[in-house]
């Protein structure tokens, strides 16, 4: 059996608009055409996807899994057709990389130079998003790779680690421990540390804050006011400490120093992307990375 995407589609759009009504508007066919529809999609899957009581609907479970699956299916989809059309016409590949703020743009290219330099014609688009705006990106296939710092398990989205960078301390240059070659994470309890987004809006920030919390004491945090910034920035506006993976020795014309950090921390560089797709440039990138 071969599942319809028109009549995929169309009960998406249902579930979406939370009506047969309202949805007959969005994918400009009449009510009947649409109810008749989703009535032989559920013939084809033979499966009842919604329970209706009057002009309530509501999922079953065989609905809810559907529309779980079916919206990746058809973003999918959605990407396979453009990248035909594209080719169709003789359009130069498009690839765009996104990338949470914890990663700088000289690390995320130092991830993709593998595929730059093997597709000398393709065109590279690098764009920093928040992970929520990441991984939505992602599901649409508007950004064709995902990367990220930490490792988060995901059912709607394929991944892989890339990768491990250390984590280094970068201190105001008049701070106690800017002269010194190293700092032990626990001598940081007390120090406020200074982060891009609050704990339980990113998998970064609760990675640093579990380190802290192994280490015995609960730690002292600030969001930085400067969004987008370079995480070496975050002592200058912060006056906090900063986690970041950064090479140790002065930064920021030497207003700030990074140090190394004991015991020795590695974070994960996290990719996503768009389940049901084939990529070579994305596969150029992944296979570069360290085993």
């Amino acid at each position: 059996m071969i599942l319809d995407l028109r009549r995929l589609t169309h009960f998406v759009a249902v579930v979406e608009a939370g009506s047969f009504t309202a949805a007959s508007a969005t994918v400009h066919v009449s009510q009947q055409a649409l109810s008749q529809s989703v009535q032989q999609l559920e013939k084809d899957l033979a499966a009842t996807l919604f329970v209706r009581s009057g002009r309530r609907i509501t999922l079953t479970a065989a609905g809810t899994q559907l529309l779980t699956e079916g919206q990746l299916l058809l973003a999918a989809a959605g990407t396979v057709a453009n990248r035909v059309t594209r080719t169709a016409h003789g359009a130069d590949e498009q690839f765009v990389v996104g990338h949470t703020p914890a990663l700088s743009g000289a690390e995320v290219y130092t991830r993709a130079e593998p595929a730059i330099a093997a597709f000398p014609h393709l065109s590279v688009t690098f764009r920093q998003l928040y992970p929520d705006q990441l991984r939505a990106e992602v599901l649409s296939g508007t950004v064709h790779l995902g990367l990220r710092r930490g490792v988060v398990p995901s059912s709607e989205l394929s991944t892989a680690v890339v990768g491990y960078d250390r984590v280094r301390l970068a201190v105001p240059a008049q701070h106690r421990l800017s002269d010194a070659p190293t700092a032990d994470i626990h001598d940081l309890a007390g120090e406020r540390i200074a982060l891009w987004s609050p704990p339980g809006a990113s998998y970064y920030s609760d990675f640093l804050m579990g380190a802290c919390r192994r280490a015995g004491f609960e730690p002292d945090f600030v969001v930085s006011r400067v969004q987008g910034a370079a995480t070496v920035a975050a002592p200058l506006t912060t006056g906090a400490l900063a986690f970041v993976t950064t090479q140790a020795g002065p930064v920021m014309n030497g207003r700030v120093r990074v140090i190394e950090l004991e015991p020795e921390l590695l974070v994960g560089v996290q990719a996503m992307w768009q389940r049901h797709t084939q990529s070579a440039v994305r596969e150029a990138i992944l296979s570069a990375a360290p085993a």
